[in-house]
C-alpha cells in the first residue's frame, strides 16, 4: 500500500506542476498490479473460446477429410477411362477431380460378371444372418438379464469367454463339421454358423439391465408370460440397442470375404466381396470397374446406417439422461 500511495503522490505532484507523468518502472509495476476490468475479462474469455472452437473445428475438418478422401478417390476413379488411372502425365488434382464422366463403367461392371446374382446372394445372406443374430442375442440377453436360474452368471461368463477365441482357431473345426453335415457349398454354411454371437448377447444384456423392472412387475401382475413381456415390453424399449446391433451385424456380414470363399464353390452362390475379386488378376487390375463395383456395393451399408442413425441419436440421449 505504501508503494501505491507514493506513486499516487508523485503523479499528483507532477500534475500540479504541469508536468506529464512519464512511463517509468514504478508506474509500469503499478499498472501491472491494477486489476482487469469486466470488459477486459470478457474479451479475454471470448478470445479463448474462439481459439478453442477454431482448433476443434480444424481438428474435426482434418478428420473428416481423412475419412472422406478414400471415398472421393473411389468415386472419381469409377468415372475415369480405364487407361487414365495412375497416369504419370497428369497433375495431382486430376487424380481427385474427374474432367470426363464415364457412367458406362457401372453398366459394364454390372455385366462383366454376374453382379446382379452376387448382389442377391449378399442381400439374402446378410438379411438372414442379421435377423438370426438379433433374435438369438435378444432372447439370450433377456434370459441372462431378467430370468433367475441356477448357474446363470457362470453360464454367461463362460459364454462371454468365447469372445477371446480368435475366429481363425475355430475356422477349420467348423469347416470339418459342416462337411460331415453335407452343408459345404450351401447357404446354410454361411448363415447358421454366424447366427449366434456372444458380442450381441453381451451388448443387449447390458442394455436390458438398465430398463426399469417396474414395467415388468406390472406386466406379471396383469398375467403376462415371459415371452409376452420380452416381445411387447423389452424389445420396444430396446430400439437403440437393437438398431446398433443390426447395423454392426449387417455391415460385418456384408463385407465378409474369407468365410464365404472357404465354404462356397459354386460360381452362382458367391457374394459381392468375392465377386469384386474377379476384376483383379495376376496380370493387372481393372481399377475403373473395381471402383464402380465397390461404389455399388457400399450403397446398402449407407442406407442401413442412414435409416438407423436416428436410433443412435436416441440412444445417446437416453444414456445421457440416465446419467
Amino acid at each position: 500500500m505504501s508503494i501505491e500511495r507514493n506513486l499516487t503522490d508523485k503523479v499528483t505532484a507532477m500534475t500540479k506542476n504541469g508536468e506529464t507523468p512519464g512511463a517509468t518502472a514504478e508506474t509500469d509495476a503499478f499498472d501491472k498490479k491494477r486489476p482487469l476490468t469486466i470488459s477486459q475479462i470478457r474479451a479475454s474469455t471470448r478470445n479463448k473460446k474462439v481459439l478453442k472452437r477454431g482448433g476443434s473445428y480444424l481438428f474435426l475438418l482434418a478428420g473428416a477429410i481423412t475419412m472422406v478422401a478414400p471415398f472421393l478417390w473411389m468415386l472419381t476413379t469409377s468415372l475415369k477411362e480405364p487407361g487414365a488411372v495412375f497416369s504419370f502425365q497428369k497433375n495431382w488434382w486430376e487424380e481427385w477431380l474427374p474432367f470426363s464422366f464415364h457412367w458406362e463403367n457401372y453398366v459394364k461392371a454390372w455385366h462383366v460378371v454376374p453382379f446382379g446374382r452376387f448382389y442377391l446372394n449378399s442381400i439374402f445372406v446378410a438379411v438372414c444372418v442379421t435377423a438370426a443374430q438379433v433374435l438369438t442375442s435378444a432372447m439370450a440377453a433377456y434370459s441372462f438379464a431378467r430370468l433367475n436360474f441356477p448357474g446363470r452368471d457362470k453360464i454367461f461368463f463362460g459364454y462371454l469367454a468365447t469372445m477371446m477365441v480368435p475366429g481363425a482357431v475355430t475356422m477349420i473345426p467348423v469347416f470339418i463339421l459342416l462337411r460331415y453335415l453335407g452343408w459345404i457349398d450351401t447357404y446354410k454354411a454361411m448363415i447358421l454358423p454366424a447366427a449366434f454371437t456372444a458380442y450381441g448377447t453381451f451388448m443387449l444384456r447390458q442394455f436390458f439391465l438398465t430398463l426399469p423392472k417396474d414395467l415388468e412387475d406390472a406386466a406379471k401382475i396383469d398375467g403376462c408370460s415371459y415371452f409376452r413381456i420380452f416381445w411387447q415390453i423389452i424389445l420396444p424399449l430396446s430400439k437403440p440397442a437393437l438398431a446398433t446391433l443390426t447395423t454392426f451385424t449387417f455391415m460385418g456380414t456384408w463385407m465378409s470375404f474369407m468365410w464365404p470363399l472357404i465354404v462356397m464353390n459354386t460360381h452362382e452362390k458367391f457374394t459381392l466381396p468375392i465377386g469384386l475379386a474377379y476384376f483383379q488378376s495376376l496380370h493387372g487390375t481393372n481399377w475403373t470397374y473395381l471402383m464402380a463395383g465397390s461404389m455399388m456395393m457400399i450403397l446398402p451399408i449407407l442406407l442401413v446406417f442412414i435409416f438407423n442413425q436416428r436410433f443412435f441419436v436416441e440412444g445417446i440421449k437416453l444414456s445421457g439422461i440416465k446419467g
